[in-house]
């Protein structure tokens, strides 16, 4: 399981990563383990963790007060979830968190968070991811105000295909911000 992680932190780090200075990483995460449909956060509560991804797939996501799932986010291996802004201004979230599939995940609590960006070679990692993460961003929220749904989709297989075949097309849809029907008629046409 950390293995997984380590190969994370060279992949996304100037060097790699030394035994002593991994095993000072290490410490501060805590494997768990998630069944199928089970929450790794739920509305109203804390964040608590910054969750790493080991193995398997979650979907983050609303409800609105028409009891509409909005997914926000998916995530699979090597990708890490949680709500920002409740695990640093420690606030309840509105977002859901659930596992898609058994997951395996690496948790990460505020305090060995704060400890290891501000003291060890994970510092440089969580720029450089942090940094992925707000060009990610932008291309998202870019591509919802000005892409066609067929763009939007064909975006998302070109960039990443494996969501298509992990996801269920009710999720991809809600994720795309289109109704399931758009994307049985988009996969249609592509066919």
């Amino acid at each position: 399981m950390y293995e997984t992680l380590r190969h994370y932190i060279n992949k996304y780090a100037s060097t790699e990563i030394s035994d002593e200075d991994f095993e000072e990483i290490k410490i501060k995460f805590i494997p768990k383990h998630y069944g199928k449909k089970e929450y790794l956060l739920q509305e109203g509560e804390i964040c608590k963790y910054a969750i790493f991804i080991v193995k398997g797939a979650v979907k983050q996501y609303s409800i609105d007060n028409k009891g509409i799932e909005h997914v926000i986010n998916l995530g699979t291996e090597n990708w890490w979830v949680g709500d920002r802004q409740s695990f640093t201004m420690l606030t309840p979230s509105p977002y859901n968190i659930t596992a898609v599939e058994d997951t395996d995940v690496l948790l990460l609590n505020k305090q060995n968070f704060d400890e290891l960006v501000t003291t060890t070679v994970f510092s440089i990692v969580f720029r450089n991811m942090d940094y992925s993460n707000q060009v990610a961003t932008q291309k998202r929220i870019n591509s919802s105000i000005s892409l066609t749904a067929e763009e939007r989709y064909q975006q998302l297989a070109d960039t990443n295909p494996s969501l298509l075949q992990r996801f269920p097309q009710s999720m991809i849809a809600s994720y795309l911000g289109v109704s399931p029907e758009t994307i049985s008629r988009i996969r249609n046409k592509a066919k």
